[in-house]
Formats: C-alpha cells, structure tokens, sequence
C-alpha cells in the first residue's frame, strides 16, 4: 500500500479541519454519467434508503434523490456538503465520522463509498461501518484506487517519477487484492469487481455534447476495455454483508 500524507494531518493536525480547508479551495464533481453509472451498477430504484458516506460534493444523493430514492449524504466536512444541502431539500444531509457513523445498525438498502476509504485515518474501520449499517440483503458499492493503473498511476510514474497526488489531506493506493483483504477485515463479501477507467458512457444531453468534443475519450475507453482488471485505474467493488471470519493478516495491509 503506498501512502500519502499532507501536512495538514502529517504533524496530528484533524482530518475534519484539513478537509473543510480544502473544500473551501475546491470542489470534487465527476461528470453527472458517472454517479448515474454507479445507480445502474447498485440497482438502485425508487423507495430505498441509499447513504452515500463521505459524499464531498453531494452530487450523487442529489441525482438520486430526484430519482425517488431516500437518499442520505454524509461527510465529515460541513464545507463539502454546505452547498448540495442548501440545493436540495429532497435529500438529508449529515456531518459526521465515517469511522464512526451516526446511524443505526442494518438500515439502509444501498450504501456508497465513491473514492472515499482510502483518504481515512483507518480505513477498515471505515469499511467496518459500512457493513454494519447496510441491511443483510443490502448492497455496498464501493470504489477504490489501483496502485498499478495501467492509464492511472503507471502513466503517471512513467512520466513523473511518483504517483499521482491529488492534493487531499490523506492519500492512498493498492493493489487488487490488498483492497479486497480489507473490505473483508471489515465484514464485506466482494461479489463484483467492475473496473473502471476514467470514462462513461455519456447518460445525459450534456454528457453528451462534452464527449462529443472530447474524441480522445473514447481512445481511452477502447483501451480501457481491453486492459486486464488488476491493471484498472479504480476498481467499483460491489458487496454484501460477511458471513464468517474475516482474514486477520496481511503482510499488505497496515491497517
């Protein structure tokens, strides 16, 4: 696992000041397609209860609330939220620790973790609960960063000599299966692996005409898909409540 620490946290600074101090800087929005993507990939439909934990932004509990789904975002940064909250009225909006959240057990029908374990303090603490709060016919979707991203990181390293830094307080990368191992320790069973490279297929009229001036996404895409899983720039990891012991080492795996 390679990790990056900012030194906002390096000297024992709080996660929460770091991260209101960065979404004061910026904000962090995909394009609409992809958080439409990963409510094909979880089923997600009208009347269940999705938790979208670490939410930044909050994009995605807004699309899906105007889809009819209960929908809850969480962070722990009142700036990142500040703004989908005051927007949107249809969903509910929580500040808190994913390490340590502030819902009850077996409550929601679908919870999401979009780029956002690998940026706690422990992280299969975070993972743990994500399992404790998801129903036992609940989903998890969760997205993580590949260590050996062929179009990603070993791009990256090729022509600069270090991974990727995105800037954010707390940073890391693994591999395949190091991410799998503390999904587990956590209390999750994997049921898919979807690689994802960077592109969607474009899902709105919008989406559209922005792609559409962008041939070069589609290069992507085509290599993308002939690239092998375990060399995916992020890896969508769809889960399901554990049932057993979960692994108790890794020789990966600080955490």
């Amino acid at each position: 696992m390679i990790e990056i620490r900012h030194q906002a946290v390096a000297g024992g600074g709080s996660i929460q000041n770091a991260y209101n101090d960065f979404f004061r800087a910026r904000r962090i929005v995909m394009r609409d397609s992809f958080y439409l993507w990963l409510l094909e990939l979880a089923a997600a439909q009208s009347g269940h209860l999705l938790v979208d934990v670490a939410c930044g932004n909050g994009r995605l509990v807004q699309l899906a609330a105007t889809r009819g789904i209960h929908a809850v975002g969480l962070d722990l940064a009142l700036e990142g939220i500040a703004e989908a909250a005051h927007a949107s009225q249809m969903a509910q909006w929580i500040v808190g620790d994913g390490q340590c959240l502030p819902l009850p057990d077996h409550c929601a029908d679908i919870v999401m973790s979009i780029g956002s374990l690998e940026h706690y303090a422990n992280p299969t603490e975070g993972a743990a609960q994500l399992a404790r709060i998801i129903k036992p016919t609940g989903l998890v979707c969760i997205l993580l960063p590949n260590a050996f991203g062929a179009l990603g990181n070993i791009l990256h390293v090729v022509r600069h000599g270090e991974v990727y830094d995105d800037d954010q307080p707390i940073q890391r990368y693994a591999t395949r299966r190091t991410w799998e191992v503390m999904l587990n320790k956590g209390g999750l069973r994997i049921e898919e692996t979807v690689p994802f490279g960077e592109f969607n297929r474009p899902r709105t009229h919008r989406d559209m005409v922005w792609t559409a001036a962008r041939p070069q996404k589609f290069v992507k895409a085509a290599i993308g898909r002939v690239t092998p899983l375990n060399l995916a720039n992020h890896f969508v990891f769809l889960c399901r409540p554990a049932v057993g012991n979960p692994t108790q080492h890794y020789p990966m795996l600080p955490y």
